[in-house]
């Protein structure tokens, strides 16, 4: 007969409390703030042609992504979805990035195209913001 194993989910979530809590000393060391509630990153290995290029490895500001057994690797802890990867892969749909906004947002990537909509779109709310504070304070003036 199996053996049945029981699952003590006290300790796990002490180990997954324990786990944010270091990867918030690394990145506050780092001195990068996390802009997002939680998000995920995968990379397609069948498309992906990090042995000609690794950009994606050069641009990640957390040294989440590395090179090792002839692939690009992710360290999923480390990432903070900034989607800089995304951005400057020369593959479409090689790398999907996906993340959750403290307003629940979900946002997905998968190519350079999404992530400038996303870039135009933010600045031109920020650019509508700023001009409705204007008029607001002329026309209350």
């Amino acid at each position: 007969m199996g053996e049945t194993r029981s699952i003590d989910i006290f300790q796990l979530l002490l180990e997954s409390s324990g786990r944010k809590r270091r990867r918030s000393e690394v990145l506050s060391s780092l001195g990068i703030k996390e802009h997002f509630i939680d998000g995920d990153i995968e990379i397609d290995k069948r498309t992906c042609r990090g042995v000609d290029c690794q950009l994606c490895i050069k641009v990640c500001p957390t040294n989440a992504l590395y090179w090792g057994y002839g692939q690009i690797n992710i360290i999923k802890d480390l990432c903070i979805h900034c989607t800089a990867c995304v951005l400057i892969c020369m593959v479409d749909d090689c790398i999907k990035v996906t993340r959750k906004r403290a307003n629940n947002k979900v946002e997905s990537f998968s190519n350079p195209r999404q992530v400038f909509r996303l870039l135009q779109s933010i600045g031109s709310e920020k650019r509508l913001g700023i001009v409705n504070r204007i008029f607001q304070s002329r026309r209350f003036s």
